[in-house]
């Protein structure tokens, strides 16, 4: 448009020295009349050409960068999307010895399909063998669907981001894209696997929480996890963002956005963001692995699902299901049907947390199932589940109070709900309702009837500050003292802000990236 407009200019000015030229002598004024000078026309400048346009976004590395390692990276050409052009550097199909990915500007990193981290060392091994470490601010994506991360047993991964600098996995569609709000099931996810014990073993003889006891990560194929070492290391995961995951590998077989396998407490697993995984978002198999600061958002399946004996600590969770009700059953789903009695039992106890459960349509039919078991202490936390139950015990085993390894029936304190459906709690499995109620409320400081102030989605508002705090360092030195109850305390608490990612299902604030952004 400019251009035409200057083209047009100097045609006019062409028209004007035209109409002036053609007035000649006989044009000018004669003597005595006011003497009319018809001045010069000014030359039409040179127009200034249009400068070339800065390119914006991302541009390419002219060439995949040299790791340490037996093997190389894979220099697969470039990739582009909306938020520019990156050389695309593969990952090999295993990692054969210690090797860091260093943050380049212009290199993104694929995932081929399965990538390993190191062999299997065995349950009965006590060395580190390999380690991946990943830089702040990398960005890797699965090339396919079957795409996924594994660290071997005896190996470690080191992925440390920053708040400003997250390190990001993701699928293509977000690279080459960008996906819509239900967008998920893109690649597999990141799968850690480790030697602290398990239940359920494959082999029928072992006993359970033994060396003898391992079994095969959900939705993979001789990915072994188990052991008798309850602190063993698997790395460090840190301000790690784990977006669009959970592809279907088979039937009833899918892999879920973060999957800790048999995972020791030597292990680190803090500030993660788990997004629209087409399954569970974390489902933990066993270990003894302690959380800190995890946000689900969009989780299909349950946003949280431990199993097989875990045991362990979380802080600070939050878990926000999709708006609309369509997807996602419960916010967590605690699993031990099937081996109830066996050693380790599963016993995990969770402060601070804010759970909004949006999916009416839920098949578990409650926010929160604990089952089989599953012995289970939740403190400091908001329910907001207006579709359907707060809380459904289900079997005998869930509330008995004597056993092996026997924690007594679930607790609950400082715990607040607003809930839907037939009411508040939901027993099944030889559990009534009055007695699910009965159990919560012999706990401190509880409300089944509570009215939510939350802003924001998960934001506490007044209501959620004036409630009582329960200390759980009773319970585990592992938690923080903390001074409210729920994920976030008020609209100034920067716990979940700048390593996490936007969506229509949760806002973190301004110095957040979209969650179908890459961050450039």
């Amino acid at each position: 448009m400019a251009a035409f407009a200057r083209v047009r200019l100097v045609m006019l000015s062409g028209v004007a020295c035209s109409i002036l030229a053609a007035c000649g002598a006989d044009g000018v004024a004669s003597p005595g009349e006011g003497v009319i000078v018809i001045p010069t026309p000014t030359p039409t400048p040179t127009p200034t050409p249009t400068p070339t346009p800065t390119p914006t976004g991302v541009t390419p590395a002219a060439n995949c960068p040299s790791i340490t390692g037996a093997v190389q990276l894979t220099d697969l050409g470039t990739i582009s999307g909306p938020q520019g052009t990156w050389r695309n550097c593969g990952f090999p199909a295993r990692f054969t010895a210690s090797t860091a990915i260093p943050k380049v500007a212009g290199v993104i990193y694929s995932l081929p399909g399965r990538v390993d981290v190191g062999t299997d060392q065995g349950a009965a091994s006590t060395n580190t063998d390999v380690t991946l470490t990943i830089d702040p601010g990398v960005t890797i994506f699965g090339a396919t669907g079957v795409s996924y991360l594994v660290v071997n047993r005896g190996n470690r991964i080191d992925a440390v981001g920053t708040p400003t600098q997250p390190i990001v996995f993701t699928g293509r569609g977000n690279v080459v894209a960008t996906p819509d709000d239900n967008a998920s099931q893109m690649w597999g996810g990141v799968v850690l696997l480790g030697r602290a014990p398990v239940t359920d073993c494959l082999a029928p003889a072992a006993t359970p929480g033994t060396v003898a006891c391992e079994r095969d990560t959900e939705g993979t194929s001789n990915a072994l996890y188990g052991g008798a070492q309850p602190a063993d290391n698997s790395g460090r995961m840190s301000y790690v963002q784990i977006r669009y995951s959970g592809f279907v590998l088979s039937a009833d077989k899918e892999l879920q956005g973060l999957t800790p396998s048999g995972t020791g407490s030597g292990t680190t697993i803090e500030n993660i963001h788990v997004h629209n995984s087409s399954d569970d978002g974390i489902e933990v198999f066993g270990g003894r692995v302690n959380m800190r600061n995890i946000a689900i958002t969009g989780a299909e399946d349950d946003s949280l699902d431990t199993d097989v004996g875990y045991k362990g600590n979380i802080q600070y969770l939050l878990a926000v299901q999709r708006a609309g009700g369509g997807v996602g059953d419960s916010i967590i789903e605690a699993d031990s049907n099937g081996n109830e009695d066996a050693v380790p039992r599963q016993n995990v106890a969770i402060s601070n947390f804010t759970f909004v459960q949006r999916a009416n349509g839920a098949g578990n039919a409650a926010a929160v199932l604990i089952r089989g078991g599953a012995d289970y202490r939740l403190m400091n936390g908001i329910f907001v589940s207006p579709g359907v139950s707060c809380l459904r015990l289900n079997s005998a085993t869930t509330v008995q109070t004597t056993g092996a390894d026997e924690a007594g029936p679930p607790k609950f304190d400082s715990v607040v709900m607003q809930c839907g459906g037939t009411g508040p709690f939901t027993g099944s499995g030889g559990v009534t309702n009055d007695a699910v109620a009965a159990i919560f409320n012999a706990g401190t400081n509880n409300s089944s009837t509570f009215t939510p102030s939350l802003t924001g989605v998960y934001v506490n508002g007044a209501s959620e500050t004036g409630r009582a705090v329960f200390n759980p360092t009773s319970i585990s030195s592992f938690f923080a003292v903390p001074t409210y109850i729920g994920a976030v305390r008020d609209a100034s608490d920067t716990r979940f802000q700048g390593w996490t990612c936007n969506s229509a299902t949760a806002s973190f604030g301004s110095s957040s990236g979209a969650c179908n952004a890459i961050p450039v």
